[in-house]
């Protein structure tokens, strides 16, 4: 990868990690409702289930998509399914007051799963690889974009994660907390609106 191409790749990537979507708003979420010690795991799920899921596509997973649409249909709506999902539960979570230790972040295995059903995850792996890596794997050049990632995404976790725990000192009445976690699970739902009207050929 030349120097050039490697900069690209390092504009790509801050721009695909660092924009709010799915994972953010829920990071953001959790490091407000529970945060940054409790949600470490949810971090690190975050950035090594993309990286794994990004070495996947650059092996060749994405060819299937390819080969069979209807994988496409599958992992939308399991996607749809699993986010309005985790808005109701972010919207009913009560983490800074009241029943704070019945509430859990997502583990380190729930948010590595959480990448494979994520539009904007698939969005950026195949576009990394296809933008990036278009002659197929080639393991030095997939080893470049996934160490840049894998940077990236760290600091993005560290952002979106530290930004919600530093909103937690503003959070500790039960009132407040409830309507930022109804605003975030809004957040979340109008993630979903870009990746429907694509996937439905609305725009």
């Amino acid at each position: 990868m030349s120097p050039d191409q490697l900069i690209a790749f390092c504009l790509f990537a801050l721009a695909a990690s660092m924009t709010p979507g799915p994972n953010n708003a829920m990071l953001l979420a959790s490091g407000a409702n529970f945060g940054m010690r409790r949600t470490v795991p949810h971090m690190a799920g975050v950035v090594l289930g993309f990286a794994f899921m990004m070495a996947c596509v650059g092996a060749g997973l994405g060819g299937l998509f390819v080969a069979f649409p209807v994988l496409q249909d599958v992992l939308w709506a399991t996607g749809t399914v699993y986010l309005i999902w985790l808005a109701w539960k972010i919207a009913t979570a009560t983490g800074v007051g009241g029943d704070a230790a019945r509430a859990h972040p997502l583990t380190f295995f729930q948010a590595a799963a959480f990448q494979w059903v994520n539009p904007k995850a698939w969005t950026g792996a195949v576009g990394s690889i296809s933008a990036f890596a278009p002659r197929g794997f080639h393991a030095g050049a997939l080893a470049a974009l996934l160490g840049v990632m894998l940077c990236v995404n760290i600091l993005s976790v560290l952002v979106w994660s530290g930004a919600g725990a530093g909103l937690r000192r503003f959070l500790d009445q039960p009132r407040t907390l409830r309507v930022f976690n109804i605003v975030m699970a809004v957040l979340l739902l109008a993630s979903l609106i870009p990746p429907a009207l694509d996937h439905l050929g609305l725009r």
